[in-house]
């Protein structure tokens, strides 16, 4: 990894961020405070704020899906995203955008899947067999 990227979103109660990102994700908390937390999202900081998530909207057209905009997310493995996509199913996660192929055969080619936390803030987790890929044109 090159560097670590960090984001800080809005969420609308830390206890249910803490369950989500913590218990569902499987993500480890890091320093919080009473109005904030941060967590290692598969490599990255997040940090979690109390306040108004951001308004999204369903204006991103991505092969076949119309996708939330703005969304955050994380580019996994594919072993790594096929047993988090396994998890989220056992957990019974609604997903926006079930487990899927996409592009398939063409440059690029990587499962997707779409799916909120529960402040309402979209997450896409995309899984690729070969990283080299991923910027692939």
């Amino acid at each position: 990894m090159k560097s670590v990227f960090h984001l800080a979103i809005h969420v609308t109660d830390l206890d249910e961020a803490r369950a989500f990102y913590g218990g569902v994700l499987g993500c480890t908390e890091g320093r919080s405070t009473d109005t904030w937390v941060d967590f290692d999202f598969f490599g990255h900081q997040l940090s979690l704020h109390l306040g108004e998530p951001f308004r999204t909207d369903r204006t991103g057209k991505v092969g076949d899906h119309m996708v939330m905009m703005p969304h955050m997310g994380v580019v996994l493995a594919l072993e790594d995203w096929k047993a988090l996509a396994a998890r989220l199913e056992e957990r019974r996660i609604p997903f926006d955008i079930p487990p899927v192929v996409r592009f398939p055969g063409e440059p690029g080619e990587q499962r997707t899947m779409f799916f909120f936390d529960p402040s309402g803030n979209p997450i896409e987790i995309k899984g690729f067999a070969d990283f080299a890929s991923v910027f692939a044109a």
